[in-house]
């Protein structure tokens, strides 16, 4: 039996799978319940007491090489056989396709109109310092805005916080830009407001500046005006006279939404206006503030958050939709 032993180990150090098939049947041959290897072990009480050691020590020498060979078919050989015998050129499962985000959907369209008119992107820091958020911009230390309960602070002396609108972002590009300037600065600002299906602590804002010389009001409405046909595809827009401290004279900017249905007279609160955006010409200390000559130039900003827009857009009535991240909601925007 030794020197049967024997020939299957030269057997099964020299075996060679050609399929996962050939690979079991060596597996059921060797380790099966009435495999070879359970016959010698059955075998091996009538083995004489002095063969016992040498019969013994064999039977595991072949048990070994068994393991060994499969193992290494396993890892080798049935890796191989698998890829030939499959059809690489046959489609993969099928994958969930993701989409864009509305907010993304709608940002990008909103740059994309304004790049059309020369406007170029500008980014800057979500962490930033009391010049560029405040002081640069002409709010004062005593501003309500700079109020803990409105503006989330990470340090104080020195002043550092979340930026609470991406002006701060011109005040950066004018610092280190003259005019001609005409740049828009999108981005997620924070504030310190209830979350509600109205109001977010976070949201998306996109801002535009323009300073040359001799930019007037009428530039700016113009502006607004071919922004407002563009987006909605509605011409009719009116501009109500209010206050930033960055901006003198300003504006609220409202588009004639109609009242065609009764989710226009909701959402207009039965006048058919809606605000969209504030705007104004640039105040001559905030241009000094950063060191371009207010004499010679002058300029206009505006600022509309993206969410807001968005949901005007696709009718949708809550705000925490956006930073849910539910399934249900992001796949209707697959097509878009």
């Amino acid at each position: 039996m030794i020197e049967k032993i024997e020939e299957l180990l030269i057997e099964v150090n020299g075996f060679n799978a050609t399929s996962k098939e050939d690979i079991e049947n060596f597996r059921i041959k060797y380790n099966g319940k009435k495999g070879v290897l359970n016959d010698f072990f059955e075998k091996f009480k009538e083995v004489p007491n002095e063969q016992k050691k040498e019969f013994g020590q064999k039977i595991n020498t072949l048990k070994q090489a068994v393991a060994v060979k499969l193992e290494d078919l396993k890892n080798t050989s049935a890796s191989s056989v698998v890829l030939e015998k499959e059809d690489l050129t046959r489609p993969a499962f099928p994958l969930d396709l993701g989409s864009r985000h509305p907010i993304n959907l709608v940002k990008n369209r909103i740059i994309e109109i304004f790049k059309s008119i020369g406007f170029a992107v500008a980014d800057g820091p979500e962490i930033e310092d009391d010049w560029h958020n405040f002081t640069a911009l002409n709010l004062p230390e005593y501003h309500p805005a700079r109020d803990m309960q409105d503006t989330f602070f990470i340090e104080q002396n020195p002043d550092i916080l979340l930026r609470t609108h991406t002006s701060s972002v011109q005040t950066r590009y004018m610092e280190e830009n003259q005019p001609p300037i005409r740049i828009l600065s999108p981005g997620r600002v924070f504030r310190n407001e209830a979350i509600s299906s109205r109001s977010h602590c976070i949201f998306h804002q996109i801002e535009g500046l323009y300073i040359d010389e001799n930019v007037s009001f009428a530039d700016l409405k113009q502006t607004i005006q071919f922004f407002t046909t563009e987006l909605f595809g509605k011409s009719k827009i009116r501009m109500r006279p209010s206050f930033f401290p960055f901006t003198e004279p300003s504006a609220e900017i409202d588009v004639y939404w109609g009242l065609n249905s009764e989710t226009d007279y909701r959402i207009t609160k039965g006048t058919g206006w809606l605000e969209i955006m504030g705007c104004g010409m640039v105040d001559p200390a905030v241009l000094k503030n950063v060191n371009i000559d207010a004499e010679k130039y002058s300029g206009y900003a505006f600022g509309m958050g993206i969410e807001r827009i968005t949901m005007l857009l696709y009718q949708m009535s809550d705000i925490r939709m956006f930073f849910e991240n539910d399934i249900r909601t992001l796949e209707q925007f697959k097509t878009l």
